[in-house]
Parts: C-alpha cells; sequence; structure tokens
C-alpha cells in the first residue's frame, strides 16, 4: 500500500487570478443568482428546473444542449426558470468508473486532475459568456468548491455525501441555494439534519485555513427516492410522501422551507423514461392546494441530447455515459408541457 503524490495542484485564487471572468461575465452571474435565489427565497413564483446530462462528458455536446436550452428557456421564462446541470464530479457506487470531467477531462484518455480543474471551470465560464447561464453542479469534493465558486448558480449535496460533516459545514458557507439530496436509505431525518446544519454558522478548518461561516439560508432538501435493504429502488415523490417531509421540515428551525424532487435516480428505478410520467404527477400533486404549490420549489431531470446511456466507446455525441437521460426531442416537450401546469 502506498500513496504516491505526483505533482502539486494550482490554489483554487491562484486559478481564478489566471482564468478570471470579465466584469461583464460577473455582472450576469450576479443577475442570474439573485434570480435563482428569488425562486428559493419565495420572492418569485416560477418555478425551478434543474435539467440537464447525468455527467458532463465533452465539452462540445454539453455546449450544443446549453444553446438548445436557451433558446427553450425563452418559451418559458415567464414560468420556470432553467438551471443547466453541469456536473463534472460523479460519485461511483463502488469507486469504479467514470468519475467526471474534473477528473478525466476526455473519457476516452487517462484522468488527469489539472486538465481536469481547466476544463470544468472553462466550460462552466463558456456555458455563462454564450447562454447567460449560471450552472448547478455536485460538490462531490467540497475542497475543489472554490475552484469553480465564482461562476456556479446551484450546488447539489449527493445522497452519499448528506450525512458527512464537511459537506454540511462548506454548505453553511455558501452563497448559492444549496440541495440536499435524502440519503440512499431515504431518511428523512438526516436530510434534515444537513439542512439545519448548513443554514447554521460554524468554525472549522477548509483548505487548511481557520474559517467562519455565516449560514446559508438557502439549503433546501431534493427527494431522490431510497433503496430498501436489499437494494430495491423506491420512490418519494408521491403526493404522501410530500406532505410527510412537510411537516417534518416545519417542526425544523429554518429559513425558506423548500423541495426540489428529483424525477430520475430511485424515484423512477433509474427507467429514464419514466421521468415525464413523474414529473407530471408532481406537477398534479403541487397543484392540489397553496401551501404544496409554495413548499416544491422545481423538478431536478436527466436529459441530453440523444435517449439513454452508451458505453464511453461507442461514441456517440450527447449521449450520456452514466446513467441513461431523456434525448432532447422528449425533454422540449415535457419542458413545455410543464409550463402549462405550473
Amino acid at each position: 500500500m502506498s500513496m504516491n503524490f505526483i505533482r502539486k495542484l494550482p490554489l483554487p485564487m491562484d486559478m481564478k487570478e489566471k482564468y478570471p471572468v470579465s466584469m461583464k461575465v460577473a455582472e450576469t452571474i450576479q443577475k442570474r443568482n439573485d434570480e435563482i435565489k428569488d425562486v428559493f427565497a419565495g420572492r418569485s413564483d416560477k418555478f425551478a428546473l434543474i435539467i440537464g446530462p447525468c455527467s458532463a462528458d465533452r465539452e462540445d455536446a454539453v455546449m450544443e444542449y446549453m444553446h438548445r436550452l436557451k433558446a427553450l428557456q425563452e418559451k418559458v421564462e415567464e414560468k420556470i426558470l432553467i438551471i443547466p446541470r453541469i456536473y463534472t464530479n460523479k460519485p461511483r457506487t463502488t469507486g469504479e468508473g467514470y468519475k467526471g470531467m474534473a477528473s478525466q477531462p476526455d473519457p476516452t484518455k487517462k484522468p488527469d486532475l489539472y486538465e481536469g480543474l481547466l476544463s470544468i471551470r472553462r466550460l462552466h465560464t463558456r456555458a455563462i459568456e454564450e447562454t447567460g447561464f449560471t450552472c448547478a453542479d455536485e460538490m462531490l469534493y467540497p475542497e475543489n468548491y472554490r475552484y469553480l465558486s465564482d461562476v456556479l448558480g446551484y450546488v447539489a449535496i449527493g445522497a452519499r455525501s448528506v450525512e458527512n460533516q464537511q459537506h454540511r459545514l462548506t454548505s453553511s458557507g455558501i452563497e448559492l441555494p444549496v440541495g440536499m439530496k435524502n440519503p440512499t436509505a431515504g431518511d428523512y431525518s438526516v436530510m434534515l439534519n444537513s439542512i439545519v446544519a448548513a443554514q447554521r454558522s460554524h468554525m472549522f478548518v477548509y483548505r487548511g485555513w481557520e474559517v467562519e461561516t455565516t449560514g446559508n439560508p438557502y439549503a433546501h432538501a431534493i427527494l431522490r427516492g431510497y433503496v430498501n435493504k436489499q437494494g430495491a429502488s423506491h420512490p418519494n415523490y408521491h403526493y404522501e410522501d410530500l406532505a410527510l417531509l412537510h411537516e417534518m421540515y416545519a417542526e425544523k428551525d429554518v429559513e425558506n422551507m423548500g423541495v426540489v424532487i428529483d424525477t430520475n435516480h430511485s424515484n423512477s428505478g433509474k427507467k429514464y423514461l419514466e421521468q415525464i410520467r413523474i414529473a407530471k404527477e408532481i406537477m398534479h400533486s403541487r397543484n392540489t392546494n397553496d401551501e404544496m404549490k409554495k413548499f416544491v420549489k422545481g423538478l431536478m431531470i436527466e436529459s441530453y441530447l440523444e435517449d439513454g446511456t452508451q458505453k464511453v466507446e461507442d461514441g456517440v455525441f450527447g449521449k450520456s455515459i452514466t446513467d441513461p437521460c431523456l434525448g432532447w426531442e422528449k425533454t422540449e416537450r415535457l419542458v413545455l408541457d410543464l409550463a402549462d401546469r405550473v
């Protein structure tokens, strides 16, 4: 057993100085992120749609998807706020498989973390420059967050990470909406405790610094389904699930109660086409009463240019190499339909 130290990676501040955002882009980020915060604080009645590939795998395909989303956003802008997924880190259940652009900027080549950090900063920045979108990414590694902290619009904490203390404390210092997923076993209380922790101030060690945070009032819940002891998937998007969460949430001393529902993962049993039916059922539940309408802030949908999934060596442009996604035609129809149901 050994650990080989390959090379020292640049500090986030050094990378930001070397690859800065322009003043114009910074203004776009500020305006855009204020809109996103307004949704999660209840100051806007727009519906959030966090949508995009399971994993960002190549810049050209992701940017093609971004431009299509931009045109679609213009059609639904009065009702829906689209927050594209550019997920550059991927958790792997067994530690094997494609771990995202941050680790492997070219999935056909060996991992290269230095080039990976450059590639993900370039991709997120390019999305803002060309489409005006600040995007969502998963904070799989809290120590890497600072490389992208000035270009993101939304942060997700995954089901495997939500119980981790460093994720919770780091989230308390993020000035963006942070979605906390329920753990894979489905326990609401774990997720809610994570939200409480993220909304409180803390002092802790981060990247070799003693830091103090003020708390994040935009931390909220994400329901993604769960698995039982036998590993079988079970959903938690039905009205009864939402009502129970609302009841438990209200007992906590937190700001801006809200939930986003992930239509894939264990909610769909990874049957990606089910996302269409699930999304429509959630909208029906949301429209049941004013309290539920205020509570359900948005949906999370996995979508790309082509339906399904593929092996890396297949090389189909815009087709997921991790979990299967809805293709563009189905995505466009679904988003237009959701706008009519908001």
